[in-house]
């Protein structure tokens, strides 16, 4: 199979990355793109890295990032053009608007790839696929996080979700839907180093929007815990919030990777979206590090993990305290339960064996 992913990234993290390397729109296409992949954010190059390790050829494509993408375009003679449109301000702001398209098509007239796997279904119009579809044998999308209902969705063949509530509702909408899981990416362990400053407990994540609810119950348990904490949007939280003492701003990718590394437990929580099933990016990421993941109990976790033996549950603010509490004291039986859930995810949930799932799936829709 022939198989284009394209993905977006945080704006945040792209701001970031292109304020920390100013020179680096500068360089090829090819160039700038492996040095964002090298970065190991979201899934990076884990899809396209393992598909071709079991014989298939796939490619990557980081849709918003514009100085990247525009760098493809110049490469390949790809030029906006201006003419009347810069007399008319409306249909100009509309036509600069669909400039990332304009590059997607060629993009996609390039490499004529079988499959288009869209990790982010809100980033591009229908109007936009129902013209590429033609040329493709198959339209993939991925969703496993709130989106935009209006959203038209019977443009794809088939939707892939590691939320087995979304494959249930895409189902009962008359789509084609299938689960996968999400996983971890183990090469990204050879990165890894131990630090002289190590952390006892931790979260990482947002702190508003959909995360606004146990935004609360993370404010409750710091108060009777040290925790310290990473993520975004902590500008909205109040000025009394406790999560502001122990804040250390955002945190990416290999960075990300590291402080999971160096810390000996980590909360996780997923979105109300979620509703009562796990299986968010945060319980692969910890656990594939080697920490202590004590997570918001789910009916599906078992499926996933040994409770009690490969990760650890809380199902109120009081039992996570106390749960903090024990294991920041009892240092062999938290290094016993995270060794062993790093030993499950290395095993079962590395992204070698979910491209094999997803091949597999593939395969049972391809024409």
């Amino acid at each position: 199979m022939k198989i284009l992913i394209l993905d977006t990234y945080y704006p945040a993290f792209l701001d970031d990355f292109y304020h920390r390397y100013p020179t680096i729109s500068d360089e090829k296409y090819e160039d700038q793109l492996q040095a964002l992949l090298n970065q190991q954010f979201g899934t990076a190059d884990f899809y396209s890295k393992n598909l071709r390790l079991l014989g298939h050829e796939a490619k990557d494509i980081i849709y918003n990032a514009e100085s990247l993408q525009n760098k493809w375009a110049q490469e390949h003679n790809i030029h906006f053009k201006y003419n009347i449109t810069e007399i008319i301000p409306i249909l100009y702001r509309y036509l600069q608007k669909r400039w990332p398209e304009r590059i997607l098509l060629d993009q996609i007239k390039n490499y004529q790839p079988d499959i288009l796997y869209i990790q982010n279904v809100s980033v591009l119009s229908s109007g936009f696929l129902y013209r590429i579809k033609p040329s493709l044998k198959m339209l993939v999308g991925q969703i496993a996080s709130p989106f935009d209902s209006k959203i038209d969705l019977s443009v794809y063949d088939l939707l892939i979700s590691a939320a087995p509530n979304f494959v249930q509702h895409f189902r009962q909408r008359g789509y084609a839907s299938e689960r996968l899981k999400i996983g971890f990416e183990s090469t990204i362990l050879s990165q890894l180093k131990k630090n002289r400053i190590t952390w006892n407990t931790i979260f990482i994540g947002g702190f508003t929007g959909p995360h606004l609810k146990t935004t609360r119950l993370l404010e409750k348990v710091a108060v009777e815990v040290p925790i310290d904490f990473w993520g975004y949007d902590a500008y909205n939280l109040d000025h009394d919030s406790p999560i502001r003492q122990r804040f250390h701003g955002p945190v990416w990718g290999v960075e990300m990777y590291s402080v999971l590394h160096n810390s000996k437990i980590a909360i996780n929580r997923h979105v109300d979206e979620a509703e009562n099933y796990a299986g968010n990016m945060r319980i692969y990421e910890v656990t594939g590090t080697g920490t202590l993941l004590i997570t918001d109990m789910k009916d599906n976790l078992g499926e996933l993990f040994k409770i009690g033996e490969e990760i650890e549950t809380y199902s109120s603010p009081e039992e996570l305290i106390a749960k903090i509490k024990f294991y920041s004291h009892n240092e062999s039986a938290r290094q016993k339960i995270a060794h062993a859930g790093q030993q499950r995810t290395l095993k079962d949930h590395n992204y070698y064996q979910r491209m094999k799932e997803l091949i597999q799936i593939l395969k049972r829709y391809t024409p």
